[in-house]
């Protein structure tokens, strides 16, 4: 009888031992060491992004180009007189008005030519009263037959003669007046004096090529520069509306603003060797910060965008497909977001469709970077920085 109960009570310990050992394993699986660390790396940490946010300003659209500072007018100053310089009186460098005072040629040869001029018209108009009297008594002896005909008109044209030898003396008097004001050389324009090219001492002709100076009119001052052809209606059209179109000059290094004035006008052809047309602007310069010949870049405010969606250049990518912008989402994930870019000045872009103000765009850090990535955003260092820092 003990050997008949004994097979029949082992065969039920079996599903006690494998479910002990099951139990056993699943514990082991799930509180080994090491076991959370794994799950964790399947999840990528967030990607370090700088991001800013859209935001709405007046952008303005500009023309730029190479252009050159040059004098409105240019004056070389000359004798118009024979004579020795006797007299400076300007500094080079010097800023002079119209009619100042320049220099003075020895006046003393024009002063005798006026006085032996004077001279010859007193003797002249005597003859001629003397002619005059005779021509008088000839016409009464004429009258009553005492005289031939003849006679009367011959003395009528010695008095002709007379008031002709008179009024070329009075030419002789005027021009020796004339030449004794040439001979203080005074200022044509206003400006800026150059550097002086005769010394006082020296003797000056009319018919001298260099001149004693040359002086330039740097107030107002004009920038003469280039735009294609293309441009060209655009300018045109806003000239004919009566409107005054702003200029910029830079520095060779588009850092510093030297000055803004207005345009003036456009060339009346296009060089068709370039296919550009020359324009003329016109500033102020009451600091002087523009000098003649001076290469700057000229930058001409065409039109303004108002209200314009702006944002960094930086912040615009490309594909073969489309150009968009990576846009920061509330749960701190980016999405790819196509943009359309109206007008690109500088460091910004005015967006014509795509985006709207205040959404958040990345500048930096867009190589690692795809639809749906986490990230973690910080301002961007300057001004920039308009972005609100989202916490991933």
């Amino acid at each position: 009888m003990m050997s008949s109960d004994t097979p029949e009570k082992h065969p039920r310990r079996w599903p006690w031992i494998v479910g002990i050992l099951a139990a056993a394993v699943l514990a082991y699986l799930i509180f080994r060491p090491g076991a959370g660390a794994e799950d964790k790396k399947k999840t990528p940490p967030p990607v370090p992004v700088v991001a800013v946010a859209a935001r709405t300003a007046d952008m303005g659209v500009y023309l730029s180009a190479l252009g050159s500072v040059s004098a409105l007018q240019t004056v070389t100053v000359r004798s118009r007189v024979d004579g020795q310089l006797v007299d400076v009186r300007f500094r080079e460098g010097q800023f002079v008005r119209a009619g100042d005072l320049l220099a003075e040629i020895d006046p003393r040869p024009f002063q005798v030519q006026l006085t032996q001029a004077e001279g010859q018209r007193a003797k002249d108009e005597a003859a001629l009263k003397n002619a005059r009297l005779d021509l008088e008594r000839y016409r009464v002896l004429a009258a009553n037959d005492s005289i031939p005909r003849q006679q009367l008109d011959t003395q009528a044209a010695v008095v002709a003669q007379d008031e002709g030898t008179v009024k070329s003396d009075q030419g002789q008097i005027e021009s020796a007046r004339l030449n004794l004001v040439y001979s203080r050389i005074t200022a044509p324009i206003s400006g800026r004096v150059g550097l002086r090219q005769v010394d006082a001492g020296n003797m000056v002709h009319a018919s001298d090529a260099g001149g004693l100076v040359v002086i330039t009119q740097v107030q107002p001052i004009a920038v003469l520069f280039t735009i294609p052809e293309d441009n060209l209606p655009a300018v045109l059209q806003r000239m004919r509306a009566g409107k005054k179109l702003s200029v910029d000059a830079w520095d060779r290094d588009r850092k510093n603003r030297l000055a803004t004035g207005l345009l003036l006008t456009t060339d009346n052809q296009i060089d068709a060797s370039t296919g550009t047309v020359k324009l003329k602007a016109v500033f102020g310069n009451s600091d002087n910060a523009l000098f003649p010949n001076q290469f700057v870049n000229a930058r001409l405010l065409l039109d303004t965008l108002k209200n314009a969606v702006v944002v960094p250049t930086a912040a615009i990518q490309k594909s073969p497909q489309s150009t968009f912008a990576f846009v920061v989402k509330p749960d701190s994930t980016v999405m790819m977001r196509p943009v359309e870019v109206g007008y690109t000045e500088g460091d910004d872009c005015a967006i014509r469709k795509g985006l709207a103000a205040g959404e958040v765009v990345v500048v930096e850090g867009v190589d690692k970077l795809q639809e749906g990535t986490k990230v973690a955003v910080r301002l961007p260092e300057g001004p920039a920085g308009g972005a609100r820092k989202r916490r991933a």
